[in-house]
C-alpha cells in the first residue's frame, strides 16, 4: 500500500511540477520510448536471472505491495511459543518435545501459535536446532557458528531480490540513452521539416533521458531498498529466535532466555516486559 502511495507522490510532483511551469504533457507522453526502455530493462533482467530468482523478485514485490512487517504482536507470539517449548523442556525434560519438534504441523504447541508455524524460515531453525541438540553433544560456540551459518545463508537469499531489482534500476538510466539517441537519429530525418516540428522531435528524444532517470531513482530504486528492509526484518526476526535459544541451551531459565531475546527486538516492535509477563502467564497474548 505505502508503496502505491510513494509511487503516485512522485508521478504527481514530477508531472505536477512541469505542469506548474506550463509544460506541453504531450511531449512527456512517448508511450514507445517507455516501451523501449521497460521492455529492455524487463529483457535484461530475464537474461541476467535464472528462474528461481525471478520466482523470488516476484514474490518479493507481493510482499512488498501487501506492506506487511513483522509486527509487535508477531513478536509476542514468537516469544509466547518459545516460552511454552521452554517450560516444557524444564519440566519434562527435552525428550518430551520431539514429536513437536519432528512434526511441527501437527503439534499442538506450535498450532497455538500460527503467525510463526506460517513462517518456515523460523520453524526450520527452531527445529533444527533443537535436533542438533538431541542428537549430538555441541559445545555452545560451535552451536553459535552452526546457527551464525544458517543465518548468513538466509541473508543471502533474502537480498537476492533487493541485488536483482538494483540492477535493473542502474541499467535504465544507460537505456533512457539509447532511446534517446533512437529519437534523434529519427529528428536527424526531419532537418528538412520547420523548426517547430524539429523542437517537438527533440523534445520527444531528451525524454527518453528522462523517463530512464526518473524510473531508476523514483520507482525501481526505491523498490530495490524496500525489498532489502524486509529482508533486514526477517533476518531482525530470526535473531531474536537464536539469541532465545542460545541463552536457554546455555543453561538460563525459561524466563531469562526469552527476556534475552526480547531485548535484541527492534525498539518500534518491541514488547514491553509486562506484556511478556502477560505472555508468561496466559501462554499467549
Amino acid at each position: 500500500m505505502f508503496t502505491i502511495v510513494g509511487s503516485c507522490i512522485v508521478a504527481v510532483c514530477v508531472v505536477g511540477g512541469y505542469l506548474l511551469e506550463h509544460g506541453n504533457l504531450s511531449v512527456l507522453f512517448q508511450p514507445v520510448e517507455l516501451l523501449i526502455i521497460g521492455g529492455s530493462a524487463v529483457g535484461g533482467f530475464i537474461i541476467a536471472n535464472p528462474p528461481k530468482v525471478i520466482k523470488l523478485v516476484l514474490a518479493a514485490f507481493v510482499k512488498m505491495l501487501s506492506a506487511k512487517t513483522f509486527s509487535k504482536e508477531d513478536y509476542v507470539e514468537v516469544l509466547g511459543l518459545l516460552t511454552g517449548m521452554f517450560n516444557k523442556i524444564r519440566q519434562q525434560g527435552l525428550v518430551s518435545i520431539e514429536s513437536d519438534v519432528d512434526q511441527p504441523n501437527e503439534s499442538s504447541l506450535f498450532k497455538t501459535y500460527p503467525k510463526v508455524l506460517n513462517n518456515p524460515r523460523a520453524i526450520n531453525l527452531i527445529t533444527d536446532t533443537l535436533r542438533t541438540v538431541m542428537s549430538t553433544t555441541i559445545a555452545q560456540h560451535e552451536l553459535e557458528a552452526l546457527i551464525d551459518s544458517e543465518l548468513e545463508a538466509h541473508e543471502n537469499e533474502l537480498l537476492i531480490p533487493s541485488k536483482a531489482i538494483n540492477m535493473v534500476a542502474d541499467s535504465l538510466p544507460g537505456l533512457g540513452i539509447v532511446a534517446a539517441v533512437l529519437g534523434v537519429v529519427l529528428t536527424m530525418g526531419k532537418l528538412s521539416e520547420p523548426p517547430e516540428v524539429l523542437g517537438m522531435s527533440i523534445g520527444a528524444a531528451l525524454v527518453g533521458t528522462f523517463l530512464g532517470v526518473l524510473l531508476c531513482y523514483g520507482f525501481v530504486g526505491p523498490m530495490a531498498r524496500n525489498c532489502e528492509h524486509l529482508a533486514m526484518d526477517e533476518l531482525e526476526y530470526l535473531n531474536v529466535l537464536k539469541v532465545s535459544l542460545l541463552a536457554f541451551i546455555g543453561g538460563a531459565a525459561p524466563k531469562v532466555a526469552v527476556e534475552f531475546g526480547r531485548r535484541v527486538i527492534p525498539a518500534h516492535e518491541k514488547p514491553t516486559f509486562l506484556e511478556l509477563e502477560e505472555v508468561f502467564r496466559k501462554g499467549k497474548k
